[in-house]
């Protein structure tokens, strides 16, 4: 990989991640700490975009692929489909952390997938990295 790839790679990740700096806080995330409300939400165009998927965001799946989606979700956490925009947003960062090589990715999607009255445990996050992994829906 180039350093101008690599640079852009980081330069788009970056911007992704401010962009959920830039929410205002509201009830929910007072009253649950691991809320991650800015960071569920904190995506590249709907689309995904040359930056999305330099950061690997892959696209906003539509149709029977968001369907699928969904489903592997539940069946890991039935409640976190309870929001289904946010478990889609959710879901499309995780990617973005397991294409990366991050550490720590249970806890980072009990995280992500911890939102307003839906609270995910490790053990949960780790199955629904096995399924964004095993189903496609992450490019790992």
């Amino acid at each position: 990989m180039s350093t101008r790839t690599v640079t852009v790679a980081l330069l788009a990740a970056a911007v992704l991640a401010l962009t959920g700096c830039s929410g205002t806080d509201t009830a929910a995330d007072k009253t649950n700490p691991r809320s991650p409300e800015g960071n569920a939400t904190a995506t590249a165009t709907p689309g995904g975009g040359a930056a999305g998927e330099a950061a690997g965001i892959p696209p906003e799946p539509t149709g029977a692929k968001r369907a699928m989606l969904l489903r592997a979700l539940a069946a890991a956490n039935p409640a976190i489909v309870k929001y289904e925009d946010k478990a889609i947003d959710a879901a499309r960062n995780q990617c973005s952390a397991i294409n990366g090589g991050a550490g720590k990715l249970e806890r980072s999607a009990s995280m992500r997938f911890s939102y307003k009255d839906v609270t995910t445990s490790e053990a949960q996050g780790k199955q629904i990295n096995e399924a964004l992994k095993d189903g496609g829906f992450c490019k790992a």
